[in-house]
Formats: structure tokens, sequence, C-alpha cells
């Protein structure tokens, strides 16, 4: 994989790729529906991977804006959001779609889902996640808290064609991508069609604030 080419996610599928501290991979939302969940993993150690729940108590934070960093179970800082051509909106509450999943949705034969597919990207690069991770951080997904702070809304992609995120990697990580098969809850767009996505591995060329320092009362 070579700094600036244009990699493809298929729909519904996902892929995987590592980065050297330093680096950034640009995640683009090419037909502007398509939620993509994210995970990453510490290079040296694949128990140490990126936190939804460790990183909200990091930035004290419900969803990351440009300049917050990601953290690991390890309280570990990982990637860093450094560019956001998007609305901003996107979600770590809800869980990665499995399989388990798709049969409380009263789907009877195999369907394809995030968690399956994180384990899809790595394997291509030779590698196994130590264990299933549901949490996982879900760009462009667009879930809002509601006005009685406790309840959800979830609701379609509201991002547009070629809009992008860039993370920098904070440590050598690997980093894994699912183009969200969810057709059912209509989540991509208001269509709900699954679609793919694309990404690039960046050198240089992107800001490059210090990783965000955890939050301290």
């Amino acid at each position: 994989m070579q700094s600036g080419e244009l990699i493809e996610i298929p729909a519904r599928h996902g892929k995987a790729l590592k980065l050297k501290k330093g680096q950034a991979v640009r995640l683009i939302n090419t037909h502007g529906t398509q939620v993509v969940d994210c995970w990453a993993w510490n290079a040296a150690d694949l128990t140490d991977h990126m936190s939804m729940e460790a990183t909200r108590v990091w930035l004290q934070r419900l969803n990351p804006l440009v300049g917050d960093t990601f953290v690991t179970t390890k309280r570990n800082p990982i990637l860093t959001l450094v560019e956001d051509t998007s609305p901003g909106v996107h979600d770590t509450f809800m869980a990665a779609c499995d399989r388990h999943r798709y049969e409380r949705l009263g789907v009877k034969d195999y369907h394809r889902n995030c968690l399956d597919n994180m384990f899809e990207g790595m394997r291509e690069l030779g590698l196994t996640p130590p264990m299933p991770i549901l949490a996982s951080f879900n760009v462009f997904m667009n879930i809002a808290v509601q006005g009685d702070g406790r309840s959800l809304h979830t609701g379609p992609v509201v991002t547009k064609a070629g809009d992008y995120i860039t993370l920098r990697a904070d440590m050598d990580c690997y980093v894994a991508f699912s183009a969200c098969p969810q057709d059912i809850v209509k989540i991509q767009g208001e269509a709900g069609v699954p679609l793919s996505a694309h990404f690039t591995v960046l050198d240089d060329g992107f800001a490059s604030p210090p990783p965000r320092p955890a939050w301290v009362p």
C-alpha cells in the first residue's frame, strides 16, 4: 500500500491497514451516504485497542471534534482526528452490527456484518485480533442525543459525496474499516443501501496538532 494510493472498502466488506506513528489515513465517504465502522490496535500489542469508553472519559465529550484524540484500553493515545470536511456527525455509542443483531432483526440466513468485517480486514494482513470489539468508532453515523439527555435518535447519514475525515497515528498501529452492511435500519442515507467507501494513507500534507491530553477535573 503506497502513500496516496486510493483503496476501496467494498460495500458490505472490511479492509485494514498499518500506519506508522505520524502517518495519517483519510477516510472518504465516496457516495456520501455510507457509515464506516473503525477500529485500531497498538501494533506492538493487539490486546491494547482503541476504546470508545476510555476515549469519552479522556475527552469528556460524547463525539469527537477536530483535534480530539482517541485512546486505547490502556489509555494510550492512538489516533487523532485532524481533519473533517463532513458536518462532523459521527457516533461512539452504537455497537457494531454482528450476526446476533441481524438475527434479532429477523434475518434467517447469514448477513454480512461489521464485526465479521473487522476480522476480515485484519486477516487480510495476516493478523487475528484477540477479541471481538463491538465498540467501534462509527464514522459518519447519525446518532443524536435527545432533549431528555437520555434517549438516542437514529437517523440517516448527513454527509455529501466526497466528504472525508483524516486520522493521524499517534503510535504505530493497525486500523480496520467496515463499509457497514446495515440495510434494515435506515442509516445509509434515505435509500438505506450500503455502498463502498475509500481511504488513502498520507505521509504529510495534513494538520498535525499534538495529541489532546486527558481531561483532568
